[in-house]
């Protein structure tokens, strides 16, 4: 346990890992929201410069989060017939904890764990084509998620309560972009390599 100040005063906190803090954050815009609802966000949004907790990560935090008080929950019947669905809202005390994690949680470094870099950084166990195709898929996968962020910043941008969100989402088109001319630096590289080697 870790002891920090809190907007209601001195309590101890739990030490709760990145996912709690992620799924604490998408309930702290207020909305009364289903595991469902939490994974839909979370695609939405996290997918984009975090990653995306799956079902049983969401569930299990939730499950977390509501022990140590910070969530509640309650049961809603569902309009089409279907079962009932669990609903989960932020508690007073889940918001000051998230609140002073935005706050005062220490900046980490991201860490980069870059696949194709690694791919790239063995290219002498690898042909050059192949090398070509791993670059151009990289470039396609940076592109679609660029265009993705790019339609998710003009949906966020209408409301007020995304303000925040819509500023990283441009920040991720932006990465995006940078990843896809990284990739096309990389392959002039190799084209300039290839041309030197003649």
């Amino acid at each position: 346990m870790r002891t920090g100040a809190t907007d209601t005063g001195d309590a101890e906190r739990p030490a709760l890992p990145a996912t709690s803090w992620a799924v604490l954050g998408l309930l702290s815009f207020g909305e009364e929201l289903s595991g469902y609802d939490l994974k839909k966000w979370s695609d939405w949004s996290l997918r984009l410069f975090y990653w995306s907790p799956s079902f049983s990560q969401i569930y299990g935090e939730l499950k977390r989060l509501e022990k140590v008080g910070y969530v509640t929950s309650r049961m809603v019947a569902q309009e089409t017939g279907n079962r009932d669905k669990r609903v989960y809202v932020i508690t007073d005390a889940g918001m000051a904890a998230v609140r002073h994690w935005a706050r005062e949680a220490p900046v980490e470094p991201p860490v980069l764990k870059h696949g194709v870099m690694l791919r790239m950084w063995l290219g002498h166990l690898l042909e050059t084509d192949r090398m070509r195709e791993v670059l151009g898929r990289h470039r396609e996968y940076a592109e679609t998620m660029r265009q993705r962020a790019e339609v998710d910043v003009e949906d966020a941008c209408g409301e007020e309560a995304w303000a925040y969100p819509a500023l990283v989402l441009k920040w991720s088109e932006r990465y995006y972009a940078s990843e896809r001319d990284l990739a096309d630096a990389m392959l002039a590289d190799l084209d300039e390599r290839d041309r030197r080697r003649l």
